[in-house]
């Protein structure tokens, strides 16, 4: 059986260079990583993980943890968070994806189980699940929340002003009475967002309605729940910011359900520019958040901690983009 110390035999190099190679690491020059991809191709090189595992004491499992897969996490949400690291993390590891709500305790989040972890925290309960993992030694990426740790590398999408661009948008088409329907109650996500709004009303002098502020929880059913409530009042707004893309789309049908129509009676955004926005009727304009982009580079980041980078306390932020479709018309005077 061909082991790692002939191909570096051959390749005339130390056994650790092999290993790198044959993990994909970046530490290594890519002519070197061809020439030893090419001869363990040759040599029909076949891995033993649960050798190498014993020997280097490592799990070959990296974990991806949501603070909730069941409760606030769209479905959109969750495959591009998937999707992106997938695409990173070479086939030697095993992709274990889980909600922290799951756990009653910790206890079973050690070294010795994960070689590195990628949360995507959506609420500051996780906070205690970072300081676990940190004290556990743990390499660690929190993704889409800001986190005070300051040694962990924190990669996130600037949310406030993604916010505020989408409600001046509506504001520059005319639009006075523009409400909100947030997300999920307790997500740092939902708070960011209503900042943004709220920023781009006084901005630009107009009064924060408390009665234009619904509730969502990030999910169809609640934007078509929120809107029919908006619908209902004395005096609707002509605009309406939602949270996320799934409760516009949500939003959307209780118009239309109401013989109303979008955006010639109300005009509405969205924000995460999940792949259905582009094909409703009308076609949303939403603010783009890059969540696989987001992923991909934390899971970059987690393989270099992974391989002994000593990177600690980096805060990314990655830019919003508001894509503007045809959910939104200028406001008739």
């Amino acid at each position: 059986m061909v082991t790692i110390k002939d191909i570096a035999k051959l390749a005339n190099v130390s056994h650790t260079t092999v290993s790198r190679a044959l993990n994909n690491s970046v530490l290594i020059k890519e002519d070197t990583r061809k020439k030893i991809l090419d001869l363990a191709a040759q040599l029909n090189y076949t891995p033993n993980y649960s050798a190498k595992s014993l020997v280097l004491k490592k799990s070959y499992t990296i974990g991806l943890f949501f603070t909730s897969i069941s409760t606030g996490t769209s479905p959109s949400f969750f495959a591009e968070t998937v999707k992106g690291v997938n695409s990173v993390i070479g086939e030697e590891f095993n992709l274990f994806v889980r909600g922290i709500d799951d756990y009653k305790d910790y206890a079973s989040i050690t070294k010795l189980r994960f070689d590195g972890i990628i949360l995507m925290s959506q609420s500051e309960v996780d906070n205690t699940f970072v300081y676990h993992v940190l004290q556990q030694k743990i390499p660690l990426v929190v993704l889409n929340r800001q986190v005070e740790e300051q040694k962990a590398i924190n990669i996130l999408s600037n949310d406030r002003e993604g916010s505020f661009q989408a409600v001046e948008h509506l504001i520059q088409n005319g639009h006075t009475k523009v409400a909100i329907i947030k997300g999920m109650k307790g997500f740092k996500s939902t708070a960011e967002r209503k900042e943004g709004y709220m920023e781009a009303l006084i901005r630009h002098q107009l009064p924060v309605e408390r009665h234009y502020i619904e509730c969502g929880s990030y999910d169809m059913p609640s934007g078509y729940a929120a809107m029919e409530r908006l619908l209902a009042q004395a005096d609707p707004p002509t605009a309406v910011f939602c949270s996320n893309d799934d409760m516009a789309i949500g939003a959307m049908n209780a118009v239309f359900a109401h013989g109303l129509k979008v955006p010639d009676d109300i005009s509405i955004v969205g924000f995460d520019d999940i792949g259905f926005s582009q094909y409703t009727t009308p076609s949303l304009t939403t603010v783009k958040r890059p969540i696989e982009k987001i992923s991909v580079q934390g899971a970059k980041k987690l393989l270099g901690l992974m391989e002994g980078s000593t990177e600690t306390g980096e805060r990314i932020f990655v830019n919003t983009e508001l894509m503007i479709r045809n959910s939104v018309s200028k406001q008739k005077k």
